[in-house]
């Protein structure tokens, strides 16, 4: 595992931060860690990144315990932190020369203009950091978290401010980032977190409460599958309802049916083998997609009914 949490306790004072949680993250998957305000989120990314120590448990990054082998923890990191902290009177390049010199990176130039073009900062590179848009200020939080080729990136937020043209192309670079790096990451956008993350962990008052894919997740909220199917030609109500699993059965038009199965039965493949055999054109053949919004009510708040 790229990421293994046992048992972490952070305590405050009289209060705990974050409460005996466990959690594992693998390399080639995108988590995401949600999570109300002050439920422990940033607690845990700062102690995965070595920022400050535990009170109890062991976390473990590329093999390497936090407390024992900080240097080679951080030497596995990239991390984009909340408030994103810069050398706001550095010039863009000259900021990432810095960062690079510090990680000893070879052919440090090289590495710069790719990151650089990864973040479309292109015409920004020369500009004073403080001269930049909050939206380009993240971009260059993620080339210095990614300039050093890091295993891991954690990234707290990293899509805040900015417009929904950069917000696709910062997407689009986490995602392919995901695909050979461990990557966790924290957000309040949860279309984001069901466009990114390949599972979710939703922690509240410090503990875990949910860790699932979030389709899983709705399911278990709803306890309902939900299938749509349009034909090109109307088949019977009679003859559709011969298909096993059906719970309720809705038409939503002359062609169109909404359809829920019993005990979460994925039944799309027995819908398209009645299509076939009843000699019908499918023209829509989808699951719905759940809001993540009403799984992280339902288990932060209690609240089920959706919005």
């Amino acid at each position: 595992m790229s990421v293994k949490v046992e048992n972490l306790s952070k305590i405050y004072g009289t209060q705990k931060a974050v409460n005996n949680i466990s959690f594992e993250v693998k390399q080639g998957e995108i988590l995401g860690f949600l999570g109300p305000n002050g439920a422990g989120k940033s607690t845990t990314m700062k102690i995965i990144s070595c920022f400050i120590p535990q009170t109890e448990g062991t976390v473990e990054v590329c093999g390497h315990d936090v407390q024992q082998s900080p240097i080679e923890v951080r030497q596995q990191i990239g991390y984009l932190p909340e408030n994103n902290p810069l050398y706001r009177d550095m010039y863009v390049h000259e900021y990432l020369h810095f960062i690079g010199k510090l990680h000893h990176i070879d052919q440090l130039q090289t590495r710069i203009d790719e990151m650089i073009e990864l973040t479309g900062l292109q015409r920004e590179q020369h500009k004073k950091i403080g001269q930049l848009s909050k939206g380009y200020r993240q971009r260059v939080g993620l080339a210095q978290a990614m300039l050093h080729d890091p295993k891991v990136l954690i990234l707290d937020e990293p899509t805040s401010g900015l417009d929904p043209n950069q917000l696709a192309e910062i997407r689009n670079v986490i995602t392919t980032l995901g695909k050979e790096k461990t990557v966790i990451l924290s957000t309040h956008i949860m279309q984001e977190v069901q466009a990114m993350c390949d599972r979710v962990i939703i922690i509240n008052k410090g503990e875990i409460v949910a860790n699932d894919t979030a389709e899983s997740l709705q399911q278990r909220i709803t306890g309902q599958t939900i299938i749509t199917v349009e034909f090109a030609s109307p088949p019977s109500e009679d003859s559709l309802r011969q298909i096993n699993h059906i719970q309720q059965l809705t038409q939503l038009g002359r062609n169109k049916w909404r359809i829920i199965t019993a005990d979460n039965q994925d039944i799309r493949a027995d819908i398209f083998n009645f299509a076939v055999q009843n000699k019908l054109t499918l023209l829509t053949l989808q699951k719905e997609t759940g809001k993540l919004e009403d799984v992280f009510r339902a288990v932060t708040t209690g609240d089920t009914s959706s919005s």
